[in-house]
């Protein structure tokens, strides 16, 4: 069905399910004060962490820092995009999904990316096609039997054949979609020819098995020897890996995700029965990468060639690595032999010794510090002190968690340094929990409190409506998203703040707005109005001084306009 989604519709169905009884269909809850509690699912822990709100409509693990509200949830729980999670909660309260008429912008759009995967999977068709039936393709079948590539296997993965034509896509199909889709080429001169020749082709699929672009792989020693389709609207090589739907059909939550280096060693690792493995598109190892990979496993393993090129991948994975690392994700590295790759390796040991290595990769701790260890000599003072220099701009990618303080303590043990500057910030030793205590409510910005009592308490808009503030001149650090929050609530009218925060999906407010939707400042709730008034007068009586502050520095140095004088006579006045 075509048409966006109306926002009203959004906003009446997060109000109409209750964010606990979803939840509680998926993951069972337990009750405890005013919360509902459970072991999170987005990590692996011992002691529940994970906290629904009935009054917020809100969900937040003070293990992992997963957030958000009923979509936000289904998204995350269900591996689900946006519209995908909007459908399932509206099957959940047994409604159906309204559509708008879509813009002719939004229609030319939706209709280009329609044409666009149906190309795509004419031309896989094309080439399995070639495969199967055609001279050249028994050639490609050939080869992949030395390869031990079974017939099931290359039915599962859509394995095909690109023959030695320059025109056999463009005689066939629709040239204009071909040249959008990246199968056709256009020279200086214009002339149009395929970009795939000769090449055994696999097809890349999404998530949803949708066929968003092509690797082709030569039968010889020619180079380049992996060639992939460009960019396009529909493939995006630094946001997607090859073998991820095939990987998800055997088993949609698996307990690992291997990251090999090829589309061969994704084939082959599968004849074995090693269904968890999936491959970088033609390019490093992205952060893009592993949150999409995190999203179905806890634990990733990137397993590397043994030889030098390998090796160095390996190494430019840890910033990837280190940005996207949280408590209960984990992962490992498997540098595998000499001259070795897991298509051969796998062959050459057999299946139990292969698993083995998975079993007992290298951790991620283990192999960074030891990378370190033998580029300097830690005996030595000098060695130590460049061990510091060079592992701290990694460590302090980290988010804050338990990992990052271990990894922080192994530094101080390895320099034997009392203290580094980057501990000024690092975690305690245990989760942070956002519950904000009597005592330490007043080391919080004023904005941040009157933010939070506002987001969690959509009816308090109203009570600052009546008191027609004059924001005019007004300046501190979070009076913006302050007012942009109020001018939020006044405008929609949410009723909670699980309504409230979708609003602001896909903005630059919107980890702030989730991390104060969820601040618990264990005021009751007799006394939440109080709080905010008090909260909202300190804010107010704080920017209307630094705004005061402002103009008088001006005054002195640059002079005001005329606007700016009228402007400060009256903050003056008010004085």
């Amino acid at each position: 069905m075509s048409g966006r989604i109306p926002r009203e519709f959004i906003d009446e169905l997060l109000v109409r399910v209750d964010i606990v009884d979803l939840i509680d269909s998926h993951v069972p809850l337990k009750k405890t004060g005013n919360s509902f509690v459970a072991r999170c699912p987005f990590h692996t822990e011992k002691t529940p962490s994970f906290s629904v709100s009935r009054k917020k409509q809100f969900f937040y693990c003070f293990g992992c820092g997963a957030s958000g509200n009923a979509i936000s949830f289904l998204m995350d729980f269900s591996h689900l995009d946006f519209v995908e999670a909007v459908e399932e909660l509206a099957a959940f309260a047994g409604v159906d999904v309204p559509r708008e008429s879509p813009s002719n912008q939004e229609t030319e759009k939706k209709d280009t990316l329609k044409t666009q995967y149906a190309v795509l999977e004419q031309a896989a068709a094309l080439y399995a096609e070639q495969l199967r039936t055609s001279t050249e393709g028994r050639r490609a079948v050939a080869y992949l039997k030395t390869r031990h590539i079974t017939s099931d296997i290359a039915r599962d993965f859509l394995l095909g054949y690109a023959p030695d034509a320059w025109d056999f896509l463009a005689s066939r199909l629709d040239q204009k979609s071909l040249l959008e889709a990246g199968l056709l080429v256009r020279n200086d001169d214009g002339k149009i020819y395929d970009r795939f020749r000769s090449r055994i082709m696999f097809p890349i699929r999404d998530k949803r098995a949708r066929i968003i672009g092509f690797g082709g792989r030569v039968l010889d020693d020619s180079l380049p020897k992996y060639l992939n389709s460009p960019e396009t609207p529909v493939f995006h090589k630094g946001r997607e890996v090859y073998g991820l739907h095939e990987l998800l059909e055997k088993n949609p939550k698996p307990r690992r995700i291997l990251i090999v280096e090829g589309y061969m060693d994704v084939i082959a690792l599968a004849q074995f029965g090693i269904h968890y493995a999936v491959a970088a598109l033609g390019t490093a190892t992205s952060q893009a990468h592993l949150d999409l990979l995190f999203r179905y496993s806890p634990e990733l393993i990137l397993c590397f060639d043994g030889d030098k090129a390998g090796r160095q991948a390996a190494w430019r994975a840890m910033e990837p690595a280190f940005s996207s690392l949280r408590d209960g994700r984990q992962i490992r590295i498997m540098l595998l032999p000499q001259e070795h790759d897991p298509d051969t390796l796998v062959r050459e040991e057999g299946l139990d010794s292969f698993v083995a290595r998975i079993e007992t990769a290298t951790t991620l701790s283990d192999y960074f510090f030891g990378h370190f260890a033998a580029e300097v000599n830690l005996s030595e003072m000098e060695g130590r002190a460049q061990l510091v220099i060079k592992a701290k701009p990694y460590l302090e990618k980290l988010p804050d968690s338990v990992f990052k303080d271990m990894m922080l303590d192994r530094l101080k043990q390895l320099s034997g340094l009392a203290k580094l500057d980057v501990l000024e910030n690092a975690s305690k030793l245990s989760p942070k929990k956002t519950i904000v205590r009597r005592q330490e409510r007043g080391r919080l910005s004023t904005a941040r409190v009157a933010i939070a009592l506002l987001l969690q308490n959509p009816q308090l808009a109203e009570w600052v409506e009546q008191r027609e503030i004059d924001w005019t001149g007004l300046e501190l650090p979070g009076i913006d998203l302050f007012k942009d929050v109020l001018q939020t609530i006044i405008s929609k009218r949410p009723s909670n703040a699980g309504v409230l925060t979708e609003h602001y999906r896909g903005t630059a407010q919107e980890k702030s707005v989730k991390a104060l939707a969820f601040l618990d400042l264990l005021i009751p709730d007799d006394g939440v109005e109080a709080e905010f008034c008090d909260a909202l007068d300190r804010l107010i009586a704080q920017a209307r001084s630094a705004g005061l502050d402002k103009l008088l520095a001006k005054e002195k140095t640059r002079g005001l306009s005329t606007d700016e004088k009228e402007l400060l006579r009256k903050m003056l006045a008010m004085k």
